[in-house]
């Protein structure tokens, strides 16, 4: 199964890659998925510009073209996707809007971030609109979910703060700006409260 890992956010300074490349990996690691790492800024797709409704598929544009080709190629996505004003961001938006025959029924998951809820509000907008494309079994998994996941997992702060390091230098990698960075991390004190052992 070809599974699409797609990074939603396209704005300069995104956490997005650095998230998005940890969950591929564990896709990866699964050994059921032909993991694929997607990035929606590669296909630079304008506020949608084409002449006819998407359900014809007579695509006029050659961004469109190649959003559809790989889209076409996925047997299940997923959408690792910020919040912005309790929404997804737009670029998710504009992104479904450009297709519609090649969302049916594909099964589909969400890796949300950002605030205070871990992005909840996004993950749960995003169902919704996935869900009137006719994607399949529409989850996600938020910020707030990896908090209780994590919850018994009694680690040493010796192994909590390797993962830090880890996601920091992605980060690094990534250009996020520190500011962001920091703001991401202190989101991870009370998890580690939770599950380190002394």
């Amino acid at each position: 199964m070809r599974l699409h890992t797609i990074i939603a956010s396209t704005r300069p300074g995104r956490a997005g890659p650095s998230i998005a490349k940890w969950f591929h990996e564990f896709a990866k690691q699964d050994g059921k998925f032909d993991a694929q790492l997607i990035d929606l800024a590669d296909f630079k797709l304008p506020l949608y510009d084409e002449p006819h409704h998407p359900m014809r598929r007579q695509y006029a544009q050659d961004h469109t073209k190649a959003w559809s080709a790989s889209v076409t190629e996925a047997d299940a996505l997923v959408f690792v996707l910020p919040e912005y004003n309790f929404s997804p961001p737009p670029s998710f938006m504009n992104a479904l809007d450009y297709l519609f025959w090649e969302w049916q029924y594909k099964p589909v998951g969400f890796v949300s971030y950002g605030g205070i809820s871990g992005g909840v509000r996004a993950a749960q907008a995003a169902r919704l609109q996935a869900s009137t494309l006719k994607m399949s079994g529409p989850c996600a998994y938020t910020g707030r979910d990896m908090y209780e996941t994590h919850k018994g997992l009694h680690l040493t702060n010796m192994d909590f703060n390797a993962v830090v390091e880890d996601l920091q230098k992605a980060m690094d990698k990534d250009g996020v700006p520190f500011a962001t960075q920091n703001r991401f991390l202190a989101r991870l004190a009370p998890m580690q409260h939770d599950i380190v052992t002394k």
